[in-house]
């Protein structure tokens, strides 16, 4: 066997190594191990807290229901945002911070990080941070990816860029057609407990049409149960150290 084709040889045989290496971490997509096991990654904070998340805005459509909610309650949460939908509602993403929430990006777009490359990886979280830093003057430090799915590319890519990912441990599965305010609030609740993150969307953009209605009629009993349990809701930036799996 010649040179060449040894090397042709071992290359080929390296490809479902590094296959394998670059998904090894859609395994914290797995919600019960990744809350045990990795509670940082989980956002796992203090035990009288509760974080409260929302993903896919800003949309001029549904974003500001949201904010007036939040300001009648005197509730500040943290919003990661689509660096595509930032660069469309600036003036919008310069509210969320004026109302004091905390800001994180999603990505530049909604897109599979499994199936991007370590550069294209990179640019999508840099193009994301410099967008939102550029609108509200502050350099975000947080990051979740779309789907709750990461890479090992998308973790180098978030240490370069000095972000830090976080996912959630608890969810209102409120992206369906299906989803109505009871099924929200029963779903987040179930698993709801102290220093636990709750994700919700407050844009529809990759949900059923009008989907963001049923995450807004929950939030407010949401918040009720929370008030009920002792919890106090905030946004990840006051929930504190992540506690031991």
């Amino acid at each position: 066997m010649t040179a060449s084709r040894l090397l042709r040889t071992a290359a080929l045989a390296a490809v479902p190594a590094l296959v394998a290496a670059h998904a090894a971490p859609v395994v914290s997509t797995f919600g019960p191990l990744r809350n045990r096991a990795m509670p940082r990654l989980s956002g796992r904070g203090r035990p009288d807290h509760i974080a409260l998340t929302f993903d896919d805005g800003p949309d001029p459509l549904s974003t500001p229901h949201f904010l007036r909610l939040l300001a009648g309650r005197q509730v500040r949460a943290t919003f990661f945002l689509l660096g595509s939908e930032a660069h469309r509602s600036p003036g919008l993403v310069r509210e969320i911070a004026a109302a004091g929430h905390e800001i994180g990006i999603h990505g530049w777009r909604h897109r599979p990080l499994l199936l991007r490359g370590p550069r294209a990886t990179y640019d999508d979280f840099a193009r994301a941070r410099d967008t939102v830093a550029d609108i509200t003057g502050h350099r975000p430090t947080l990051f979740r990816p779309p789907y709750g799915v990461m890479s090992t590319a998308a973790h180098v890519a978030a240490r370069r860029v000095g972000l830090t990912p976080v996912l959630w441990t608890c969810w209102g599965e409120d992206w369906t057609a299906r989803a109505t305010p009871e099924s929200v609030h029963r779903t987040v609740t179930s698993d709801l407990d102290g220093g636990g993150t709750i994700l919700l969307h407050d844009s529809d953009c990759t949900s059923a049409p009008g989907a963001w209605r049923s995450a807004l009629g929950a939030l407010p009993r949401i918040l009720d149960t929370c008030g009920q349990r002792g919890y106090e809701v905030g946004p990840l930036r006051d929930h504190g150290r992540p506690q031991p799996g």
